[in-house]
């Protein structure tokens, strides 16, 4: 699931005041805390609806029972809690994924031509021990770049560098871009090794399915490291 900060910054002061007030609230109340026009809360407040992490109900105002006028009310659901925590660990693992992306960038700097496949033996054989989705999608990025250079190399040709530096413009889609690419290149090629084939292809439908999960800012830094990791090959 992806949000917006703008969707972010609602659904967390939904979820405070949620715990505030033990219960649902009316729009015009996150709209207040916010600063925001009551409209425009109500219309961000649908749209989280529709994602999944708000809910909304009818009570009657004024506190009366029977018939009467109703309002809207909101509240947090489930899947909100879930993507909440998911975010605030993404950013205390920020560290480790720091210290991982600056070794992998080494690491491709340092690889030779002639070690390609070896370097991404060594990437995919130690994934399994990779807890973080983050930190697991960009060894996958360097798994997939050495892939790539290495079927290209067979056939006597160099990474397509330029064409793969657009996908850096499209978030999430380039980076599922470049797995089918990358997969889609030692597939056509005659593999040395079918077992680094079987995990390739293992690996990778782990990396589209953690895409699908992370956090827009998390994609983000996926996305840059892409870029920092294509100039590792652009030698």
């Amino acid at each position: 699931m992806k949000l917006t900060p703008r969707q972010q910054a609602f659904l967390d002061k939904l979820f405070d005041l949620y715990r505030e007030f033990g219960g649902p609230v009316h729009y015009s109340l996150v709209a207040e805390r916010l600063g925001v026009n009551k409209f425009s809360a109500y219309d961000m407040l649908k749209l989280l609806e529709e994602k999944g992490v708000a809910a909304s109900s009818y009570v009657l105002g004024n506190g009366h029972v029977g018939p009467g006028r109703s309002m809207v009310v909101f509240y947090p659901t489930h899947k909100a809690a879930k993507f909440l925590t998911q975010l605030r660990q993404e950013v205390l693992q920020g560290d480790e994924w720091y210290q991982a992306k600056e070794r992998l960038l080494q690491r491709l700097r340092e690889t030779k031509e002639s070690n390609y496949a070896d370097a991404m033996g060594e990437i995919l054989a130690h994934l399994p021990d990779v807890k973080t989705p983050l930190v697991y999608c960009t060894e996958m990025i360097g798994a997939l770049l050495l892939n790539l250079a290495y079927a290209t190399q067979q056939v006597g040709e160099l990474i397509p560098y330029r064409t793969l530096t657009s996908l850096t413009a499209s978030g999430e889609v380039g980076l599922g871009t470049l797995a089918g690419f990358s997969l889609g290149t030692i597939l056509s090629s005659q593999a040395e090794d079918p077992s680094l084939v079987g995990k390739l292809i293992s690996h990778t439908k782990e990396f589209q399915a953690y895409l699908n999960e992370l956090s827009e800012e998390s994609v983000g830094r996926l996305t840059s490291f892409l870029q920092d990791a294509l100039k590792a090959f652009d030698r």
